[in-house]
């Protein structure tokens, strides 16, 4: 039978930012790794986008090597206790999992939390090579490419636009989810590998690509996320009381604006609306309940089914009492003196599926409203075009989509400029999440290890 981690109990956990899950005991860690069946040709490992060796690191754990099973993961992420924590398992490793088919897969993200939280990284000998690397973003990218570029002994310098370091770690996911103790501890890691961290440096305002080639940097890998939101375009969105998603976590997450002692407290109203499905919108939607909203409603064009979020996320969501809307599409929202009062949505039925697969909502004519007094949008984002514009002041022209993400190499992550590299959101493979990003930064460490050695 497969293990689950201990959980706060719902009524109390909505009340407060701590950790929703416990680690696995021992015992349950050892539980766990006896179901593994360690297949000759393990499809876990190829659900994983850094390609970590999941059969051996849990057969360590089976055999109480608790430190090799960390050597192990380590020699592919740097990142354990943060992937075992927010990555979606259930549709990358586990949803290889040959056991799943019959029976349910192996827990691999908690067993991968539980190596992570209980080991720590090996000193690594690095022999100097005279190269410098510098690294646009300190997210899920940028760390990992970071990690790895700095192994094979070059210089390196994570540039951060915010205070604090992270990116989507910390500003987008809630600590409920990431406890800011594990992330802390992942960088700390990076910084005794001597990768040096700036913060308040934003590249193409504070610093411009032609400078740090002036200043001897012999590779760059922009990986800045995404920070630009896409809203929905309806009468009523400049109403005071709608934000995006991106801006609500980031004022609670890094402002900390749920504290009422803060210089820029958030206005806390009683129902509040978050539009999308994806995990944004639940991270949105579970951190309105906890700073005290008494209504929260998912609000979603299609149904249940064809919800993005991770499946542990919705079920968290309405464990916390988080209402889930389904087939309304937003069409105005309605304002008095100047704030939201209510909104309207139009009812859907499902046509036919679309690109993605999904099949599309198509409105009935029907509508309804919703009393609410604020709205989040979490229905994505698009990337910031500040690195661009300032690139292209300097004669610098980057081929980007018709979106305004790089266009990279899909092996190397080699944008149109020799030597820049991208990844992560600005230019994504794949669904935008924090091991698809890590993936990104493996390839481009990889090609930028590559192209430095013939220097």
């Amino acid at each position: 039978m497969r293990q689950k981690p201990i959980e706060q109990n719902p009524e109390i956990r909505r009340t407060n930012f701590e950790p929703v899950e416990e680690n696995f005991t021992p015992e349950q860690a050892k539980l766990e790794a006896d179901r593994c069946l360690h297949c000759k040709n393990p499809q876990c490992v190829k659900g994983c986008p850094v390609n970590i060796n999941i059969p051996e690191f849990i057969k360590e754990i089976k055999e109480g090597n608790l430190d090799k099973a960390g050597e192990v993961i380590r020699e592919t992420s740097m990142l354990p206790s943060v992937c075992g924590r927010v990555c979606p398992q259930e549709r990358q490793c586990e949803g290889k999992c040959i056991l799943g088919i019959k029976s349910e897969p192996i827990a691999i993200g908690a067993l991968e939390r539980y190596v992570g939280d209980n080991t720590s990284a090996k000193t690594v000998k690095i022999v100097e090579t005279g190269k410098k690397v510098a690294i646009v973003g300190s997210g899920c990218a940028g760390i990992t490419a970071a990690a790895d570029i700095r192994k094979a002994g070059h210089s390196v310098t994570v540039f951060e636009a915010l205070h604090e370091f992270g990116g989507v770690l910390r500003y987008g996911i809630p600590p409920f989810r990431l406890p800011r103790a594990v992330l802390d501890r992942e960088i700390k890691n990076l910084k005794e590998m001597g990768v040096v961290f700036e913060k308040n440096v934003i590249v193409g305002k504070s610093i411009t690509l032609e400078q740090l080639k002036e200043d001897g940097y012999d590779a760059v890998f922009l990986c800045s996320g995404a920070g630009l939101p896409k809203m929905m375009n309806i009468p009523g969105e400049n109403l005071n009381g709608v934000s995006s998603a991106n801006e609500f976590l980031t004022r609670v997450n890094l402002m900390h604006a749920n504290d009422e002692q803060t210089a820029t407290p958030l206005r806390v109203g009683i129902s509040a609306a978050i539009i999308g499905g994806g995990n944004v919108a639940m991270d949105a939607a579970r951190t309105a309940v906890r700073v005290g909203y008494k209504n929260v409603y998912i609000v979603y064009r299609r149904t249940e089914k064809e919800l993005p979020a991770r499946l542990e996320e919705i079920r968290h969501a309405k464990e916390e009492g988080v209402i889930f809307k389904f087939l309304l599409a937003p069409s105005e929202i309605i304002g008095e003196n100047g704030y939201v009062k209510s909104m309207k949505f139009e009812v859907c039925e499902l046509g036919e599926p679309d690109e993605s697969g999904r099949r599309s909502p198509v409105g009935t004519g029907d509508f309804i409203d919703l009393d609410v007094d604020t709205v989040i949008v979490a229905l994505g984002t698009g990337p910031n075009p500040i690195i661009q514009k300032s690139a292209k002041s300097e004669g610098i022209d980057f081929e980007v989509d018709k979106k305004g993400y790089f266009v990279v190499n899909p092996d190397t992550r080699e944008t149109s400029i020799p030597h820049v590299y991208a990844g992560g959101d600005v230019a994504p493979v794949g669904a935008s999440n924090a091991i698809n990003a890590m993936g990104a930064g493996k390839k481009a460490a990889k090609a930028i290890n590559d192209y430095l050695a013939t220097l």
